[in-house]
């Protein structure tokens, strides 16, 4: 398997999780990410605006495994 298709697969599982419990998490505003619940802060933009509804998180969650990863995480920088 190469690494796009790892990237994309975890995706896709992360997905799976974030929807069979969306109530544990959020969307933000500012910049589309899911975050957990008790997140105040966006870790990606700072941000601290969010939408905890359960059909915008499902939409995301499923949205975002669709599409290749755009944002720069931490581990990238490593």
């Amino acid at each position: 398997m190469n690494e796009s298709s790892e990237h994309s697969s975890d995706r896709v599982r992360q997905a799976e999780k974030i929807t069979m419990s969306p109530q544990e998490y959020k969307v933000c505003e500012g910049c589309g990410s899911i975050v957990t619940e008790r997140t105040v802060a966006c870790p990606s933009c700072h941000a601290y605006l969010f939408d905890d509804s359960v059909d915008r998180v499902v939409a995301q969650a499923q949205l975002l495994a669709k599409r290749d990863q755009n944002a720069v995480l931490s581990s990238d920088l490593t």
